[in-house]
């Protein structure tokens, strides 16, 4: 499945969480757990912003973007000088 719902949790009603939709109340920390990923630090926004030289995206500080895989590896090879792609 492309998202998350509470009753795919034997929960009956509650949130959904879909690359299209996002209604009920929320649990974040559950969403982190359930696909692997993890909490976008405000320690890993203040790296992005010394590697850069730039303020990070508004979606970052904001916290809107609040999980991630892998970002600390690409901010390593970053800083690495190492070439990546997305």
């Amino acid at each position: 499945a492309l998202g998350l719902t509470m009753a795919e949790e034997g929960n009956g009603d509650g949130p959904v969480v879909t690359p299209w939709e996002v209604s009920g109340q929320v649990d974040y920390d559950k969403l982190i757990e359930r696909f692997g990923s993890s909490a976008i630090s405000p320690e890993m926004v203040a790296r992005v912003e010394a590697l850069t030289g730039r303020p990070a995206h508004r979606f970052l500080r904001r916290g809107i973007f609040f999980s991630h895989r892998d970002l600390d590896t690409l901010l390593n090879m970053y800083e690495a000088g190492q070439k990546f792609f997305l």
